[in-house]
């Protein structure tokens, strides 16, 4: 709205501000990714959630105090025109918190209905073209996949049952894969990485991608691993601990919910590193994980790293990060980035899992689940464009100097 509103550069943006580079370096063609694949503008942009909290946008962004007045004032009266609608909520899946703004139904299948009705009048009401839905909520509680989850029939009999494995992000991905709109998942949870979901996108031909938004501490790490392994240094440990008291910080504190935070941050070290191909580098590697609830920090998350490498002759080095960063101010461009391009996916006849939107998160999905993640976030960035540049038709570029 800032951007729309005063031309505000939308710093972060990698759909806003990054350039492409198009054919041989020597021919000099840097387009902007915005000038160089037919995403949708911002100016066509509408926005529209679910709060189970606040009554609308401009209620939610001082609660929640990472802007300040003078940067919400001037856009006031937009975002208060923003409603939120009421919300599926379960206190079961997130215990810190308490829902007061929440639907009522019979049983899930009936709150899966209510929200299809939301998206609907939603559509209907601001006259969109296409929707992209994109999960922001707080992470549920860890819970591995059962048998509810794996086909469509059978979540749909859960939903009906009002299966206790159910979660309230499960029922708005089933909700928005129903409707035929792209759905990204940003938290760590349970949603479109589910068998059911997997298959009930594919058979609506619907784009769907996750999840957890990489963001503070665990960007830094898909910056710097790749460093280390591409000069064979060797790693003994990587611990890493957090600091913050926003409402992520409150939901965390709860054992259940860290541990849905817990494994998403923990798969980014091994596959980067890659220990059964590197024994001697990678094979000993303490990897140690902390988030601790601290409320005078608000929204500044503070992230510290002590990583102990070694190098010639197994001599030992240590590397202090302390990355005192804004998570909603990183997360921000991410969730205009994957709607502008979950969007372009879904015009381009796209259906599954968006691997090339990887670069976005913290435990992406794979095409395939039988293969790993790619974590090296330079990796990504590379399969985001060359994707971009073979949907407009021009040859990938692999930096490669032969022939």
């Amino acid at each position: 709205m800032t951007a729309r509103r005063n031309g505000q550069a939308p710093i972060g943006s990698v759909s806003q501000m990054a350039h492409i580079r198009i054919g041989r370096r020597s021919e000099g063609r840097n387009p902007l990714i915005r000038d160089f694949v037919p995403l949708a503008s911002l100016d066509d942009l509408v926005f529209g959630g679910w709060d189970p909290i606040s009554a609308n946008a401009l209620e939610a962004a001082r609660t929640a105090g990472v802007l300040e007045e003078r940067d919400l004032a001037p856009i006031s009266n937009e975002l208060e025109g923003v409603v939120a609608m009421t919300a599926v909520f379960d206190r079961d899946w997130v215990k810190k918190l308490d829902g007061f703004r929440v639907k009522q139904g019979a049983s899930k299948l009936d709150l899966a209905t209510a929200l299809i009705d939301d998206i609907e009048r939603f559509r209907a009401e601001n006259q969109c073209d296409r929707l992209v839905m994109v999960w922001c909520g707080s992470t549920e509680a860890y819970r591995e996949p059962g048998a509810v989850h794996q086909s469509v029939e059978a979540f749909e009999q859960g939903l009906k049952d009002s299966h206790v494995e159910i979660s309230p992000s499960q029922i708005y991905a089933y909700a928005a894969l129903q409707s035929r709109v792209p759905y990204a998942n940003g938290a760590p949870n349970l949603s479109c990485d589910l068998p059911c979901m997997i298959e009930l996108a594919d058979r609506n031909g619907v784009p769907i991608g996750g999840k957890d938004f990489k963001t503070g501490q665990t960007l830094m790490k898909t910056i710097l691993a790749p460093g280390f392994k591409s000069r064979m240094l060797g790693m003994r440990g990587w611990f890493s601990t957090n600091i913050l008291g926003n409402r992520d910080g409150e939901v965390l504190d709860e054992p259940e919910n860290f541990k849905s935070k817990e494994v998403s941050k923990l798969g980014v070290l091994d596959t980067i590193l890659q220990p059964d191909e590197y024994p001697d580098l990678y094979g000993n590697m303490d990897h140690v994980v902390r988030i601790n609830y601290y409320p005078p920090r608000g929204d500044n998350k503070e992230g510290w790293d002590n990583i102990d490498i070694f190098g010639w002759m197994g001599y030992p080095m240590q590397i202090k990060v302390d990355f005192l960063c804004r998570d909603s101010i990183l997360a921000a461009p991410l969730v205009l980035d994957l709607a502008l391009f979950f969007d372009l996916a879904a015009r381009a006849g796209e259906k599954g899992v968006q691997e090339w939107l990887s670069f976005y998160f913290k435990s992406p999905q794979t095409a395939d689940p039988a293969l790993p993640p790619e974590h090296d976030i330079f990796i990504q960035q590379t399969k985001l464009k060359n994707t971009l540049r073979e949907w407009m038709g021009e040859d990938p570029v692999t930096h490669s100097e032969a022939g």
